[in-house]
């Protein structure tokens, strides 16, 4: 998930506590549409009142990869009004956030582009222990990490390239260089990181 949605959610978080019931059309939607697992809807499921729900599904979400916040709009068809809220909030937020310095120096065109293999295998040699859950923030499974871990269960920095270019291959045009910037920032990773894959 985008950092200007995941701040458009906190910022309006107390709001849709009060007003979003998700255990109905909501959770079941995202659950069809791939964003929740069983797990996810259980644990949902399972909680006491109306608004630890809706606070538990609102912590799942920013994890839940690039099509979480506009899946999550999709599903809040029986409550519009909080819909449209969502959407204006977004608006002004892509307005306000400022341009990250790292983020400032890197063109357009490369931003919005795919990292080659051999920009993967400098990602990979370095990041530490936070390539797990950045993979995760971006859309991939613990099953995609198991098995990445299974195919080379001798070589961490095999599995962190196997895990981006599975990556990649998934999610195509939308796995770009922004999107790994926001996966670094997601972990509070360094983001000169990405500086490095560019030299």
């Amino acid at each position: 998930m985008e950092a200007r949605d995941k701040h458009v959610l906190r910022s309006l978080r107390l709001e849709l506590g009060a007003e979003v019931l998700v255990e109905g059309l909501v959770v079941q939607y995202l659950y069809q549409e791939g964003i929740l697992t069983e797990n996810h809807v259980q644990e949902i499921k399972a909680q006491a009142t109306g608004l630890r729900k809706t606070m538990l599904l609102l912590d799942i979400l920013p994890s839940r990869g690039p099509k979480a916040f506009d899946t999550f709009l999709d599903s809040l068809q029986e409550f519009p009004w909080v819909r449209e809220k969502l959407e204006k909030a977004r608006e002004e937020a892509v307005m306000e956030l400022p341009a990250d310095k790292e983020m400032a120096q890197i063109p357009p065109h490369i931003l919005n582009s795919s990292p080659s293999d051999r920009q993967i295998s400098q990602l990979a040699q370095k990041l530490g222990p936070e390539w797990e859950p950045m993979v995760l923030s971006l859309g991939l499974s613990q099953a995609d990490i198991y098995r990445c871990k299974a195919n080379h269960p001798h070589n961490v920095q095999s599995q962190i390239v196997e895990a981006f270019v599975r990556w990649r291959q998934r999610y195509g045009k939308q796995a770009t260089f922004q999107s790994l910037h926001q996966g670094l920032e997601a972990v509070e990773g360094d983001p000169s990181v990405l500086q490095h894959m560019l030299k």
